[in-house]
């Protein structure tokens, strides 16, 4: 994998996407909140993610982040379009995908890889609203979840990020993705921040 500053073909993928998906479990707050910590308020594209957690837990998730971070922060709503320089958290309990008239839509349907809300959902969902229009990245975490909708991002011409499983707190998701693709790129969390705010630069 090459780094962004040295890749010439980055600036070119970069202008043709339309959204980034990502996403996370074990370890996923603090990894999360690394690479979004350079973001401005004004990052030009949306933010979807998808970080595990349990059914019955009262999410904090949009308040944490949002102190932390210029980006907005927001629970997704259901039915609500896209917005950029947003960065939207699925609530716990219920999937979330992305329709095809760029809308964020949530169901209450059996968990996948023992999750809901599943990190494949939404990144297959993604692919169908905006083809080859995505950014996809998968941190840590503990299942495979998230491995086969990187790779359908990759087949359809998207572009992939995966977190180096040797940092990863729990390298199980990373590993899970290297098995089925080779993305485009295999980073530490600082990279996969600069590889942000790289893009963010280059569709000023």
């Amino acid at each position: 994998m090459r780094p962004v500053a040295v890749d010439p073909h980055f600036a070119a993928r970069a202008r043709t996407l339309h959204a980034v998906v990502v996403g996370a479990s074990a370890g996923g707050v603090e990894a999360l909140l690394q690479i979004f910590a350079d973001l401005g308020a004004d990052f030009h594209l949306p933010i979807v993610v998808v970080l595990h957690l349990p059914d019955d837990r009262l999410s904090q998730l949009a308040e944490v982040f949002q102190q932390r971070l210029p980006l907005r922060v927001k629970e997704a709503d259901d039915k609500e379009t896209l917005a950029r320089g947003v960065l939207y958290f699925a609530p716990p309990g219920y999937h979330l995908s992305i329709e095809r008239d760029h809308s964020l839509s949530l169901s209450r349907e059996e968990p996948l890889h023992y999750s809901r809300p599943s990190i494949d959902i939404l990144f297959e969902s993604a692919v169908e609203a905006f083809d080859a229009g995505l950014l996809g990245i998968l941190l840590t975490g503990a299942s495979h979840d998230g491995a086969a909708g990187l790779a359908r991002i990759k087949a359809q011409g998207g572009l992939t990020v995966v977190q180096d499983p040797r940092q990863a707190l729990v390298a199980t998701m990373p590993e899970a993705a290297l098995a089925l693709h080779q993305p485009d790129y295999l980073l530490q969390l600082a990279d996969i921040r600069a590889l942000l705010v790289e893009l963010d630069k280059t569709l000023c």
